[in-house]
């Protein structure tokens, strides 16, 4: 068998396979006595009918899947060994006049061809990495929170100051049409708060979308709305009061302090406000990491100039699923997958050019850790060694599992590489700052 290549230009190349009968004769000689062991045929018994009958009746078949099997194989061992770096599946050229009826056969091959490119993760880029900050407004606020969440609830007739009312907000021609429930402090216009005052279970307030809310998403929220269509949203709608809650706040104690963390863990309001500060910035830091993440892979894919063998891989995407695909669909299959298959050629080339790998101990360890929060979480906060690594064995034996949190390693690999080497500067911001930031509306 004989295997060239003819490089079209850098990023497609056509191979030829060329195969002759001494290939695979030998091959189909053996299926075909097989065959003949096991045949049975009207008029002969097991194991007599003639080799030509055999041949007749399976010949061309079992060329045919011989012959594949030896290309597939040869073709494969010849890729590793060439070391090439491809895109999708070779592609079999289809030839209309095949004949199959010769001894030797020649078979050509599309290959799409990985580009060579640099990434640069010191490269210049307006790039910010977010210090999310629990400031004084939030950490009185979440007191405040507390306070009403472990008070008392007092059914209310009318509204009062500092009640929470819960009601239908409604616009037909929007088809809004949601159940919810709102503090009167989280209205922008103190003049939308007070008037709720004094209305009753069954009263209707109509009400401007535009400028309800200090933030946009709160009105998202509570209209049940996509992210399209509230920004500029300017309409009014009917709230249907349907309960009217009073709250008795609960004493900032001592009692109140140990069933919120444990007893003497917290033993007065300065070291409340402590506590939710360093729980709160725990959780802003893996969020300003995410999007850190986020920006960087955006930026990398934005800056890292290379091309890719389209007219190929739309080819290739015709082919690859279960249903064939139409050249129309295959474009925008390919249209939006572009930005994906570029960002996993950066991020192999980041790996390689900084040796990041993964090794059974860190998958094991970070398992390990996984499970010891997830279990923290159910109360069970000190979990023997021999629970927690059977867990881990039962999920090391799960290959998607696996591979979900080698993903999840990695990531962390990445995040910590981008975090050394991506050029970007810190601003500290507050929580919401930083929901701003995340949907473009904050500036650098």
């Amino acid at each position: 068998m004989n295997i060239t290549r003819n490089n079209v230009d850098a990023l497609n190349a056509i191979v030829t396979v060329e195969v002759a009968k001494n290939d695979y004769a030998e091959k189909v000689i053996k299926v075909l006595a097989d065959y003949r062991k096991n045949a049975a045929i009207k008029g002969f018994r097991k194991g007599t009918v003639p080799m030509s009958l055999i041949q007749k009746q399976y010949g061309k078949a079992i060329l045919l899947e011989e012959v594949n099997k030896l290309l597939q194989d040869n073709l494969n061992r010849y890729l590793v060994a060439e070391k090439l770096d491809i895109l999708g599946n070779p592609l079999p050229k289809v030839t209309e006049d095949f004949n199959w009826d010769v001894e030797d056969y020649k078979f050509e091959f599309e290959l799409g061809l990985a580009p060579e490119f640099t990434v640069d993760l010191a490269a210049k880029n307006d790039l910010v990495q977010y210090k999310i900050v629990a400031n004084d407004k939030m950490l009185n606020d979440q007191v405040a929170r507390i306070q009403k969440q472990y008070g008392k609830l007092i059914a209310k007739d009318t509204v009062e100051e500092g009640n929470d009312v819960s009601g239908f907000f409604t616009n037909e021609e929007k088809g809004i049409n949601n159940r919810t429930t709102l503090s009167l402090d989280t209205f922008a216009d103190k003049k939308t708060a007070k008037s709720f005052i004094g209305k009753k279970v069954g009263d209707v307030v109509t009400l401007k979308t535009k400028g309800l809310f200090d933030d946009d998403h709160k009105l998202m929220d509570v209209l049940a709305i996509g992210h399209d269509d509230v920004h500029g949203l300017d309409i009014e709608v009917t709230f249907t009061i349907d309960e009217v809650v009073g709250h008795e706040l609960a004493t900032l104690d001592q009692e109140l302090f140990d069933k919120l963390f444990g007893p003497k863990v917290v033993t007065s309001v300065a070291e409340l406000k402590a506590k939710i500060k360093e729980d709160a910035e725990q959780q802003f830091t893996q969020q300003a990491d995410q999007k850190f993440l986020n920006d960087v892979t955006e930026s990398l894919i934005a800056t890292t100039k290379f091309d890719l063998p389209a007219s190929f891989l739309k080819k290739w995407i015709q082919t690859a699923g279960e249903n064939p695909m139409s050249a129309e669909e295959a474009e925008a299959e390919y249209n939006k997958s572009e930005n994906g298959l570029r960002y996993q050629l950066i991020e192999g080339k980041v790996m390689a050019d900084n040796n990041l790998q993964i090794t059974f101990e860190e998958l094991k360890d970070y398992t390990s850790n996984v499970i010891k929060k997830q279990m923290a979480q159910f109360g069970q906060m000190n979990p023997t060694d021999e629970d927690v690594q059977g867990i881990v064995a039962r999920v090391m034996a799960n290959q998607d599992e696996v591979k979900r949190l080698s993903e999840q390693v990695m990531s962390e690999k990445m995040l910590n590489l981008f975090k050394d080497k991506v050029k970007a500067k810190t601003k500290e911001v507050s929580y919401d700052d930083f929901i701003k930031a995340m949907y473009g509306e904050l500036k650098h």
